[in-house]
């Protein structure tokens, strides 16, 4: 019984984290009983076979069911980048036709204003299934969302072109100041994915975001976004909205359940 526990427990994980590696799991189990396969290095080769396998196939499979892959794969001439290739592997880098043709616009327009910028993706959605969640994100489920990395610059004002305070794109906060508006200041809600991850914070390069190329951006998702594009919502916690002068319908703040989006740009289409 603990045996099929545990297998029941990774297949879920592995759905969980990825959506398809659990049906690379139960593949893997199959073959491995025909073969009679029972070296754990035997077993691990063959559930990464299977799941290199699937992913792949999802690239294709997935336009089907009105989704297509951002690439990991950026050419020197792109201006639209996948922050890692681990949101590839996780199969996280999925959107709808019109959200990356939104998100492509927008990597134009920054490449136009700003010559040779980069605009980087993080989390996207998973290749199938509306209503399946994007853990840890409560809303990216049906291929329009989108989340966006952060310009930066370093501490002698230099941009840093493609270049994230965290491996990620997460989790690195600008912090507010006191004088700031802080809507979740003094709430301790139990169920929430607002996390501060405080004891993260100094690991992190001491960046700042690069206030004209962010400003640039926010405006055009506001603006042209919204017009052409059907962008509906964009994130992004009011300290930063206040400060780089961005107020729009279409900027909003997410609410004190969500995660803080002062590490990135949330953007969403009709």
């Amino acid at each position: 019984m603990a045996k099929i526990a545990n297998r029941i427990i990774l297949f879920i994980l592995l759905t969980a984290l990825t959506q398809l590696g659990g049906l690379a799991y139960i593949a893997t189990l199959g073959v491995a009983r025909v073969l009679r396969l029972g070296s754990v290095l035997a077993r691990i080769s063959l559930f990464l076979a299977f799941y290199m396998g699937v992913t792949y196939a999802a690239t294709f499979i997935a336009p089907h069911f009105g989704r297509v892959a951002l690439s990991c794969f950026a050419k020197p001439a792109d201006h639209l980048v996948v922050r890692s290739p681990l949101y590839c592997a996780l199969n996280r880098n999925y959107v709808t036709p019109g959200l990356l043709r939104m998100a492509e616009g927008l990597a134009d327009h920054m490449d136009t204003r700003f010559p040779g910028t980069v605009t980087v993706a993080l989390d996207a959605n998973f290749p199938f299934i509306d209503g399946f969640p994007l853990l840890p994100h409560l809303s990216h489920a049906d291929g329009r969302k989108l989340d966006l990395a952060f310009y930066y610059r370093d501490g002698e004002d230099r941009f840093l072109n493609g270049v994230t305070r965290s491996p990620i794109g997460y989790f690195a906060f600008e912090q507010p100041n006191s004088t700031d508006k802080q809507p979740c200041a003094g709430r301790h809600d139990w169920l929430t994915t607002r996390w501060d991850l405080a004891s993260l914070q100094p690991f992190f390069p001491v960046y700042g975001i690069e206030p004209e190329r962010m400003r640039a951006a926010v405006a055009w998702l506001a603006e042209t976004g919204v017009a052409e594009y059907g962008v509906e919502k964009v994130f992004l916690e009011p300290h930063l909205t206040d400060a780089l002068g961005v107020a729009a319908p279409a900027v909003r703040f997410q609410g004190c359940r969500a995660a803080r989006h002062d590490d990135h740009i949330h953007v969403q289409i009709h």
